[in-house]
């Protein structure tokens, strides 16, 4: 990393880590899209600093997470043959909703090497996964099955409290004055509470791999971040279903401006699309690709802790232009904690 200067520049490169990528988070329970509606990865994960090189040893971040949202006919469609509740052998029409909330905590220790890797800065890490989330499914099935029309209405509840998948990941990072790059890999362990005849689940019940690459534009004398994350999904088949959900395509940004050594606002956003269809016999519904976007505010606060230092963040996203998945608002809180940089 290159050095540093005074005031601004000083302040936030003492932090030592990425305001919002400390906390890798790949929960798959409230985000709706695939396999009835549900993806491996979690919009929002990187933010402000993403690619921004940290300080050496080990930093952590722990993340509450809220979110709130709705679906209507295909989604709830998509879930109720997940459960088996219904097997589409014909015309089929389903009036019906669903709704989810979620409260889950993340935590993500991560380690990163002073010795440099192809000129670059390495770092590893996980995220582990544990808290609560609901969901009600209500509605009326008409489907026909000549020579017979079947009418079925449904009110089903469901909740779950445990832990989630596991999420490694790793990242190698570049810099070059108010330039930033990073590439990076990660994946899921589905090692978490799942249960294919739930409507809702901490875990996926099945493994990803993802990897993607990143640009972040930090000027210190100005105060001024830009950051951009972009990557693509594989997604394993889930074997309790025999449904292989189709690549995955996801875009993270922020953007924040320091207005003074320790307080920055600024805004944030994601977009997510499924670039191929879904497969298997459990792909009863066809392609079923989705796709959603949000935008919202953001807010941080930058303060020393001992001998370390810390960062809070606050962000919130309003979801739109959904298809295929559920849509409404999410917020994180997080609080990072790492070791200040070298002095130069």
């Amino acid at each position: 990393m290159t050095g540093g200067g005074t005031g601004l520049a000083a302040q936030f490169r003492r932090t030592g880590l990425s305001l919002v990528t400390g906390a890798f988070v790949l929960a798959g329970v409230p985000a709706w899209a695939d396999e009835a509606g549900v993806s491996y990865w979690l919009p929002g994960t990187f933010g402000s600093m993403s690619a921004v090189p940290t300080a050496p040893g080990w930093s952590a971040a722990v993340v509450y997470y809220h979110t709130s949202v709705s679906a209507g006919p295909n989604v709830a469609a998509a879930r109720e043959v997940e459960i088996g509740r219904f097997t589409p052998t014909a015309t089929a029409s389903l009036s019906a909703s669903l709704n989810a909330n979620g409260d889950l905590f993340f935590l993500a220790p991560t380690y990163t090497f002073a010795t440099p890797v192809l000129g670059g800065q390495a770092s590893i890490g996980f995220t582990s996964v544990f808290g609560h989330a609901n969901a009600g499914l209500n509605g009326t099935l008409t489907a026909t099955v000549p020579p017979f029309t079947l009418i079925r209405s449904d009110s089903i509840n469901d909740s779950v409290t445990g832990v989630g998948d596991l999420y490694p990941m790793a990242t190698l990072k570049w810099n070059q004055g108010v330039n930033n790059w990073m590439v990076y890999v990660s994946g899921d362990a589905p090692v978490g509470a799942y249960d294919r005849t739930r409507i809702i689940n901490l875990g996926i019940g099945h493994g990803a791999i993802d990897g993607g690459g990143g640009y972040t534009y930090f000027n210190p004398k100005t105060g001024t971040e830009f950051s951009a994350v972009a990557g693509f999904t594989y997604n394993f088949k889930n074997t309790a279903t025999d449904y292989q959900n189709g690549i995955d395509f996801h875009l993270d940004w922020a953007a924040s401006q320091f207005v003074s050594k320790q307080l920055f606002i600024g805004a944030v956003g994601y977009a997510y699309e499924q670039v191929t269809g879904d497969s298997g016999s459990g792909a009863k519904l066809g392609a079923f690709r989705s796709r959603v976007e949000a935008i919202g505010p953001q807010i941080g606060y930058v303060f020393p802790v001992g001998t370390m230092q810390g960062v809070l963040n606050a962000k919130g996203y309003w979801e739109f232009d959904a298809e295929n998945r559920a849509k409404g608002w999410n917020t994180w809180l997080t609080f990072a904690i790492s070791n200040p940089p070298p002095a130069r």
